[in-house]
């Protein structure tokens, strides 16, 4: 696996580093091919609340966790009992059917004013359907999700609604 770590205004010790690392690495178990797994890590600290944010990009799919805790060390740990649940539920739902591949490049702006756009992804997006689009949301954690329809090639928008179900905004 591949790892980037990185603190958001906090400087990262090694300790910390190789503690999330060696945690994060009981992942492998779950990869055909754990080298071409990359990880980001991310620490960051608001108030009393310690961060983790955790992303992995795998050939085929994505999973991403974040916990907070007061302590560091916790958080770690509870970020990968939330990946290990993910992808067991990956796992048991997608077994048999082939693979999504979603590639995301990111570009962080540093300028923190509140109109501006601070982040931009570029996702290249392989044509699934409905089913394979909430899994991916799911996986990800995230309230809405881009993907290109398998049955007429359009790009959608997933969503989460309020009441728990589930949305889709079609293109043109």
């Amino acid at each position: 696996m591949k790892y980037t770590v990185r603190g958001e205004k906090l400087e990262v010790t090694e300790a910390i580093k190789s503690y999330a690392i060696e945690k994060i690495s009981k992942m492998e178990k779950y990869f055909d091919n754990p080298e071409e797994v990359s990880v980001k890590i991310s620490f960051s600290v608001r108030g009393r609340e310690q961060k983790v944010e955790v992303t992995l990009n795998s050939r085929g799919y994505d999973l991403r966790a974040e916990v907070s805790h007061s302590d560091m060390y916790a958080a770690i740990d509870l970020v990968l009992d939330k990946l290990e649940t993910q992808m067991r539920k990956y796992k048991s739902k997608l077994m048999s059917r082939e693979r999504v591949m979603i590639v995301y490049e990111d570009e962080v702006v540093e300028d923190e004013d509140i109109n501006e756009v601070v982040k931009r992804k570029k996702v290249y997006l392989k044509p699934m359907n409905e089913e394979e689009a909430i899994v991916q949301m799911e996986l990800l954690g995230h309230d809405f999700y881009v993907f290109k329809d398998i049955e007429n090639e359009k790009v959608n928008v997933l969503y989460k609604r309020y009441d728990g179900s589930y949305g889709i905004i079609e293109t043109n």
